[in-house]
């Protein structure tokens, strides 16, 4: 196979929430040459009942840049606290000028239906920055940069109008995606009652089971989009 030569972006709300939706995606494309970018809008410092959340913001600093590490991409975490992430413009054109900056083939950020609100603002804000980022008459320190295709992976939270457009297959990474889920106390256990790990490694597998493949991800296309079964996603595969 000709080694593919995209970029992909990754914009989650909390650390951890790009590892656990999106993990798999990255380690599949790096892998096969691609190179990757992952964005915490949020260091998710206040999801610790215990330590208080300068200590735990600290921790998960030291996480993502484990992670980040593991998957083969580029880290950046943006300063904004956890729980009130702002839907300004001056968020909006910072996303912008990182589009501009990381000129993704591919982005992949949270859907809309979620129960977090911090998702839905990190959705909006990107959807938002995605159409400045495009635009020549928007003048920032960047040329404008537009994205050719967009995403929305699987995320628990996010599942409220959420379907599955696209199966990739994952099964030739998982045990490297499921230590990247490792890396996060969170994802562990003792943190949260919610067992992530459990949760998308079983959810790898139903996924596997409905695409044709032993484990799979799935993800979510823009609307009009058909069911699709493939091995890379198609924009990567063609700036090969």
């Amino acid at each position: 196979m000709i080694p593919l030569k995209g970029h992909l972006l990754v914009i989650g709300a909390h650390a951890g929430d790009v590892e656990n939706m999106a993990g798999a995606v990255v380690l599949k494309h790096v892998r096969a040459g691609c190179t990757a970018t992952v964005v915490h809008m949020t260091l998710g410092e206040a999801g610790h009942p215990t330590p208080a959340p300068a200590v735990y913001a600290e921790q998960r600093r030291q996480e993502i840049e484990a992670s980040g590490r593991l998957m083969g991409a580029k880290v950046l975490a943006l300063p904004y606290r956890d729980g009130l992430l702002p839907k300004t413009e001056e968020v909006i054109w910072q996303v912008c000028d990182i589009i501009r900056q990381e000129k993704p083939d591919v982005l992949l950020t949270h859907w809309k239906g979620s129960i977090h609100k911090d998702h839905i603002a990190t959705h909006e804000l990107v959807q938002e920055a995605i159409f400045f980022a495009a635009l020549p008459a928007i003048e920032r320190t960047l040329p404008a940069h537009r994205v050719r295709h967009v995403y929305y992976p699987e995320n628990w939270e996010d599942m409220e109008g959420w379907r599955a457009d696209v199966y990739l297959d994952a099964g030739d990474i998982w045990e490297e995606y499921l230590a990247v889920l490792r890396s996060h106390a969170l994802m562990r256990g003792g943190v949260s009652s919610f067992r992530y790990l459990d949760y998308y490694d079983a959810l790898g597998t139903t996924r596997g089971c409905l695409g044709g493949f032993r484990k799979a991800v799935a993800l979510m296309a823009p609307p009009g989009s058909w069911v699709q079964r493939m091995e890379f996603l198609p924009a990567l595969l063609s700036a090969a």
